[in-house]
């Protein structure tokens, strides 16, 4: 194993130029993610980057829900940068993607912590910028953590270049606009409006699998896809994915604090459905 003091114990996943080991520290047995991305020329520079931003951003920021990165060793060639090995948090659980949550209570607390997590990583001056259901993983233990930080960048940069996936892309990310706490709440705004009704939130790029310029203002409320989203946070979520940044929530304590109410909404209503009295039965 290329990392000193741990060796390999299974190959996780593979992603663009990249592999990801399950590994355990020799001394102690416990287990850890090894990123692994290699560099057969300039064409991956690009993934390189990636995989330093995702350094950068992961190795400072702490809260619970946020996967941290703990080391990372540059492997040089002819004075060449080859491959790097980032040492990470294993994550033991499935995305968002893999196994979509149905039940509405649920898709409020979890993200309700994510929210939580994101807010986090702006009080640290950060932004994700690629929120997704890929990127949120729900742990064994019934947590989660948001992972991928590879896109992340500083409150109010500007991209060089277009980042981002197109089902969740905010406008100001798709014209390289400024990126801010908004852009996040648009991203996440997109991934509950697919958790909910199992469909793209249509943005200003053309979505997976298809060539079509996607219209937002087409975009219909996840309560006409699925009756049992409740209209208030219907209206959360196309508020979160309005097009202009200024009309969106302003941060995630906002977005967390509505999705406190119409939680604390749904659990009266089902109090109240329990202690209904039964029906008179005549006579």
């Amino acid at each position: 194993m290329l990392f000193p003091g741990y060796r390999q114990v299974a190959r996780l996943g593979l992603g663009a130029r990249s592999v990801i080991y399950l590994v355990s520290k020799e001394d102690t047995g416990e287990f850890f993610a090894l990123k692994q991305v290699d560099r057969e020329g300039p064409e991956d520079d690009r993934f390189i980057e990636q995989a330093l931003n995702e350094f950068t951003v992961s190795s400072q920021v702490r809260h619970p829900a946020l996967r941290r990165c703990l080391e990372m060793r540059r492997i040089r060639k002819w004075w060449q940068l080859r491959t790097l090995l980032i040492l990470m948090e294993h994550v033991k659980g499935k995305t968002l993607e893999e196994e979509r949550p149905r039940d509405v209570p649920q898709v409020l607390d979890i993200f309700q912590k994510v929210a939580d997590g994101l807010d986090s990583l702006h009080q640290q001056g950060w932004v994700h910028a690629d929120i997704k259901p890929n990127n949120i993983i729900l742990t064994q233990d019934g947590n989660l953590k948001l992972i991928d930080f590879g896109q992340s960048c500083k409150i109010g940069h500007i991209k060089s270049r277009i980042q981002g996936t197109p089902d969740y892309i905010a406008p100001e990310q798709a014209h390289r606009r400024p990126i801010d706490r908004r852009t996040d709440v648009f991203n996440l705004g997109a991934t509950i409006y697919w958790v909910l009704t199992g469909r793209a939130y249509p943005t200003v790029l053309p979505g997976k699998g298809t060539m079509d310029i996607a219209r937002p203002k087409d975009a219909k409320p996840p309560h006409d896809y699925n009756s049992a989203v409740p209209v208030a946070m219907s209206n959360l979520i196309m508020d979160c994915c309005k097009t202009r940044p200024q009309d969106r929530p302003d941060d995630m304590r906002q977005v967390a604090a509505r999705l406190e109410v119409i939680r604390r909404i749904l659990m009266r209503e089902q109090q109240a459905g329990v202690e209904a009295p039964p029906g008179n039965s005549g006579g």
